[in-house]
């Protein structure tokens, strides 16, 4: 027998590109859910960072003139005890404010566009 009998002829060709199409469109869909889910998490991430920093932010204040001050000031001046627990919380505040920012932009948008761009190549590379 000739080899396209073997394999099918035409028919069978044809079959095989379309299963082989469908199967990469399946796994383009699996990368784009992925890459959506990754960039997902980092905006969680950056948004409970956010509410941190917020939350440490209304603190601050209170803090700064409180427990920790008053146990300063037991051997330091009290404008010396309240000024290094105010700065003590504004690098934690900071910190946290810069770990939301790095999140937030990691994450934004949510788009998948490693898998979009992946399709545009492979919708390309079919229409060859």
């Amino acid at each position: 027998m000739s080899a396209p009998a073997e394999n099918g002829g035409v028919a069978g060709a044809a079959r095989q590109v379309s299963e082989r199409v469908s199967a990469l469109a399946r796994l383009e869909l699996e990368l784009a859910a992925l890459e959506v889910k990754k960039k997902v998490a980092a905006l969680g991430v950056g948004v409970a960072a956010g509410i941190g920093a917020a939350l440490l932010g209304l603190l601050l204040a209170g803090f700064a003139f409180a427990s920790v001050a008053a146990a300063f000031a037991l051997f330091l001046p009290w404008w010396a005890a309240l000024l290094a627990v105010t700065g003590i919380l504004a690098l934690l505040c900071a910190a946290l404010a810069l770990t939301a920012v790095v999140s937030l932009k990691k994450g934004a948008p949510p788009v998948p566009q490693d898998a979009i761009r992946e399709a545009k190549l492979t919708a390309e590379a079919i229409r060859r």
